[in-house]
């Protein structure tokens, strides 16, 4: 079995179309591999994958890999993802099966507070980060810092929680901006990155398509 490191906090039918969702997208993932699954869900939100069969092994690490694996170990130097529970002046705390508090000097991101830099790199809560203890010490891992800078220096975005990828692309949709974004990135199972066009105002793009979401929106502008 395999828990992956992204958490479905909605409910209700909301629930039923993320858990049909992550179904679908674990099938596609093992769909060559020799391979049963099931997909069951723990009491804390993450999502559990069972995987029996020749090729388990290799479908296991493949979707650790691919979501990120909460483990009840975690040794120490190696890159672990936790999903954003909480903030404050002192830094942020991440769930990866237990509470991981990163410091405000172990985000690597810049000046500001823990909140200014949440928002300005649009850290909507519950998104998956990638994170490191050593030596008693936790920060972001680089390969998160790297991602998280990239987003300054490219076209704006508008990042959104609380809803699957294909529901936010159906919102971009109906709201009239299908020719505005790139694509939408998908940061966890109900978390995505919408990335616009060269020219796109995330703010405006914000403003059309926040009240059609029971979501948290953040826009990143370079």
């Amino acid at each position: 079995m395999v828990v992956l490191a992204t958490k479905v906090y909605v409910t209700g039918e909301s629930r039923r179309r993320a858990m049909d969702s992550l179904e679908s997208l674990v099938g596609n993932a093992l769909g060559e591999l020799d391979v049963e699954f099931s997909v069951g869900l723990r009491d804390d939100g993450f999502p559990s994958v069972t995987v029996t069969g020749e090729d388990a092994p290799v479908a296991r690490a493949l979707l650790a890999e691919e979501w990120g694996a909460i483990t009840p170990h975690r040794d120490a130097g190696e890159t672990h993802v936790g999903t954003l529970e909480s903030w404050d002046d002192d830094g942020i705390v991440l769930d990866a099966g237990e509470s991981v508090r990163v410091p405000a000097d172990g985000l690597g991101l810049g000046q500001g507070t823990p909140a200014q830099i949440r928002t300005r790199f649009g850290l909507v809560q519950h998104m998956p980060l990638e994170f490191v203890e050593d030596d008693g010490e936790t920060r972001l891992a680089d390969a998160e810092r790297d991602r998280l800078y990239g987003w300054t220096r490219g076209t704006d975005r508008v990042n959104v929680n609380s809803t699957t990828r294909a529901q936010i692309r159906a919102t971009v949709n109906r709201s009239g901006h299908a020719d505005d974004i790139v694509t939408v990135e998908r940061l966890g199972l109900l978390e995505g990155s919408v990335v616009c066009r060269e020219g796109t105002d995330a703010p405006g793009l914000l403003a059309d398509i926040g009240p059609h979401l029971e979501a948290e929106l953040l826009a990143v502008v370079p």
